[in-house]
């Protein structure tokens, strides 16, 4: 089970998806947390300075899928219990 999960979908232009992904590269950029702008509101995430990085590129039926996949974890999932 997710303990978070949100999606969103929409048509872009090129320059519109430019200004996302240069919004999320700010962020990542700069540390610490990031704030994205995701149109109804605003997600803040902890970002730590290493990460896990994906990228997958699909060509299928006439379409390019491109994925970029970033993942870190909590710090929750950081926090190990003492004994």
């Amino acid at each position: 089970m997710n303990d978070l999960k949100f999606e969103q979908k929409a048509s872009l232009s090129r320059l519109e998806a430019a200004d996302r992904l240069s919004a999320i590269a700010d962020a990542l950029r700069h540390g610490g947390s990031a704030e994205l702008d995701l149109g109804p509101g605003t997600l803040t995430l902890r970002v730590p300075d290493e990460l896990q990085a994906e990228i997958e590129v699909e060509v299928e039926d006439g379409e390019i899928e491109l994925e970029i996949e970033l993942k870190w974890r909590t710090a929750q999932a950081d926090a190990t219990p003492s004994s």
